[in-house]
C-alpha cells in the first residue's frame, strides 16, 4: 500500500503542482523521497523559507498553476509566514506545508512546538492537518479553496511521522466549485444610469481586473467613451502608457500629478479595484462610486457615496457598460495628453546624471518588451510604478498588497524557472539585497540567468524621506554600503559575479555583459538618492 508521503506527492502532481519551494527538515525527507519519484514534481531548496512563499506566488502569476512551499515546525514555519502573507494580500493561491509535532504532543510543551494552525490562520483562507485517512480529499479541497475567488494561500500541517504511515484508499468527491454569479439586474441598471449621466467619469483599474483577463474589454470601454484610466500598481500594464486614455498609477511617483485628472471626475468607476492595494478614500474625490468587482466595495460611506455595488463576474458587467448608447464624455483629451507628457518628462533622467532614473531607463532599453522585471519595496518601487514602461501586466511583478521587502530576488528566480526563454531582471535596494542575499546561492545552484540591479544608496531611502517630511533627524536607516571608490566590495558574492558601477558608461557596459551571462549576475549601481525626494510620496490629490 502507498504511504501518506507517496499519496501526497502523486496527488499534488494530479492537481497540476510542479514546484515545492522550501528548506527541508528531518520529517520532510520522507516526502522528498516521494517527490523525487514523481516525474514533473520538483522540490527546490531555497535559502530562506519566506522566499518559498514568494516563489510560489510568482508561479501562480506567470503560469496560472498553484505551487507549494514548506517550512519545518517552529522557526521554519515562522520564516515561511512572510511569503505566505505575501500571497494572501497579493491574491496569489499556494499550498503552504509545515511540520507539526506528533498529535500526542500537540498539547504538551516540547521543542519547537507552537500552534501552527493558529499561526497561519490569519494569513490563509483555510487551514487543515493532514491525516492518513483523507490525504487526497484534503489536497483537493485545499486547491479548490485556494483558487476560488478571492484566491489566496491555504495551509496544511504535516504531523511528524505520518509520512510513512499507510494511506487510506480514498474515493474523493470534491464539491463543485461555487461559480461567481452575474451582477444583480438592478445594480446593472443603476450603473448604467450613473454612467450615462456622468460628464467626466474616471475608470480605476485594480488587481481583480487583471486576474479576470478583461484587458481588451477595458480598452474598448476607454476608447468608446473617451474616459481616462488610473491604475493601481499591480494592475500596471493593463493599459499601455502610450494609450491616449492612460493617466498614471495611483499612489506612486508624482501621484499628485495623476491626481490633477482624477480630482476633476464627477464619477469613479472601479473595475476590479481591490482596496488591499489602496483604499478608495485615499485618493478619490467626493463623487459617487460605481464598484464593479467580485466582492462588495469596502468604502467609508460616512464620507463617500457608494453609487452602486455591481458584484459578480466582471465580464458580463463590462459587457453591459460597453453596450451603453451614449456619446463620448467631456474630457479634454489634449489636456490629458499634455499632463501625461509633462509627468513623464519629469520622470526622465536629466542628461549627464547617474541616479535611479538613469538606472531604470537603461535597463528598460536593454530588456526586451516581453522581458520580466521584478522589483522590491522601497523608494525605487514608487519610481518604477510610474516610470517603467509596461506592455503587459505579467512583465512587471511587485508586491503591493503586502508590500513585502525581500520579494524581488526570489520572485526573479521563480520567474526564470517558469519562463526560461524570457529575459528576467530584478531591481532591489541595498537593504533588500542584504535581506535576501542568500538566495543568490539558490540562483547560482539553479544556474538561472537573472540580472540583479541593486540601487546602492546606503539608506532605506523611503523611510529616510518620511522621517525628513516629519522634520525628524534621519535615524536607523543608514546601511553599511561600501564606497565604489574604495573597491572593497567583492567581485563575487557566493560565486555570483558582481559589477560595481558608478557612472552611466560603466553601467551600460555591465548590463550588456550581464544579460549574456550563463548564470546570475549582480550589478551594484552606486546612485545618489536625492532625486527621489522630488518624485515620491507626493500624495494623491
Amino acid at each position: 500500500m502507498a504511504t501518506v508521503a507517496q499519496v501526497m506527492a502523486g496527488t499534488l502532481k494530479e492537481l497540476g503542482v510542479h514546484y515545492i519551494f522550501g528548506v527541508p527538515s528531518g520529517n520532510w525527507v520522507d516526502y522528498m523521497a516521494a517527490i523525487q519519484a514523481v516525474d514533473g514534481l520538483e522540490f527546490i531548496l531555497v535559502s530562506n523559507e519566506g522566499s518559498g512563499g514568494f516563489m510560489a506566488d510568482v508561479c501562480w502569476r506567470l503560469t496560472g498553476k498553484v505551487a507549494a512551499c514548506f517550512g519545518t515546525m517552529g522557526p521554519g514555519a515562522c520564516n515561511q509566514t512572510i511569503g505566505v502573507c505575501g500571497g494572501y494580500l497579493d491574491r496569489s493561491p499556494m499550498i503552504a506545508f509545515s511540520d507539526e509535532v506528533n498529535p500526542k504532543l500537540q498539547h504538551r510543551i516540547s521543542q519547537m512546538n507552537i500552534d501552527h494552525q493558529t499561526l497561519f490562520k490569519p494569513i490563509t483562507k483555510w487551514t487543515a492537518r493532514l491525516k492518513a485517512c483523507n490525504v487526497r480529499e484534503t489536497l483537493y479541497n485545499a486547491l479548490q479553496i485556494a483558487t476560488s475567488e478571492v484566491p489566496g494561500p491555504v495551509y496544511i500541517g504535516l504531523p511528524c511521522g505520518i509520512g510513512l504511515d499507510e494511506a487510506a484508499d480514498e474515493s474523493v468527491t470534491v464539491p463543485d466549485r461555487e461559480e461567481i454569479s452575474t451582477a444583480d439586474t438592478d445594480a446593472l441598471a443603476k450603473m448604467a444610469s450613473l454612467f450615462m449621466g456622468a460628464k467626466k467619469p474616471v475608470i480605476a483599474l485594480g488587481i481583480t481586473a487583471m486576474r479576470a483577463n478583461v484587458q481588451e474589454m477595458v480598452i474598448n470601454i476607454l476608447e468608446k467613451f473617451k474616459v481616462p484610466a488610473v491604475l493601481t500598481p499591480m494592475a500596471k500594464g493593463m493599459v499601455p502608457e502610450d494609450h491616449p486614455c492612460y493617466t498614471g498609477v495611483l499612489s506612486h511617483a508624482l501621484g499628485n500629478q495623476v491626481g490633477i485628472t482624477h480630482q476633476q471626475a464627477d464619477l469613479v468607476v472601479g473595475i476590479g479595484f481591490d482596496p488591499v492595494e489602496l483604499n478608495y478614500e485615499d485618493w478619490m474625490p467626493h463623487v459617487p462610486l460605481v464598484h464593479i468587482d467580485t466582492v462588495p466595495a469596502d468604502l467609508n460611506t460616512k464620507n463617500h457615496t457608494l453609487g452602486c455595488d455591481v458584484v459578480g463576474q466582471l465580464r458580463p458587467s463590462l459587457e453591459c457598460l460597453l453596450s451603453l448608447d451614449c456619446t463620448e464624455k467631456e474630457w479634454d483629451m489634449e489636456k490629458l495628453a499634455a499632463r501625461k507628457t509633462a509627468m513623464f518628462a519629469q520622470l526622465a533622467a536629466p542628461k549627464g546624471t547617474f541616479g535611479p532614473r538613469r538606472v531604470l531607463e537603461a535597463l528598460r532599453i536593454i530588456l526586451p518588451k516581453d522581458g520580466i522585471m521584478t522589483c522590491d519595496v522601497g523608494a525605487h518601487s514608487h519610481l518604477i510604478g510610474q516610470q517603467w514602461q509596461t506592455d503587459s501586466p505579467e512583465c512587471q511583478l511587485m508586491s503591493n498588497g503586502c508590500s513585502a521587502m525581500g520579494f524581488a530576488i526570489p520572485a526573479a528566480i521563480a520567474a526564470k524557472l517558469c519562463c526560461p526563454e524570457q529575459k528576467v531582471c530584478c531591481v532591489v535596494g541595498d537593504g533588500g539585497l542584504y535581506m535576501m542575499a542568500g538566495e543568490m546561492v539558490t540562483a547560482m545552484r539553479l544556474n538561472v540567468n537573472i540580472v540583479v540591479v541593486v540601487m546602492m544608496d546606503a539608506h532605506l531611502s523611503l523611510i529616510r524621506i518620511k522621517q525628513q517630511r516629519k522634520n525628524y533627524v534621519p535615524y536607523g536607516t543608514s546601511l553599511p554600503t561600501p564606497s565604489p571608490d574604495t573597491d572593497v566590495s567583492p567581485h563575487t558574492l557566493f560565486g555570483v559575479p558582481v559589477f560595481m558601477v558608478k557612472d552611466a558608461s560603466q553601467y551600460d557596459h555591465a548590463l550588456k555583459e550581464a544579460f549574456i551571462a550563463n548564470g546570475p549576475v549582480i550589478i551594484e549601481a552606486f546612485v545618489h538618492a536625492e532625486e527621489y525626494e522630488n518624485l515620491v510620496l507626493k500624495g494623491n490629490k
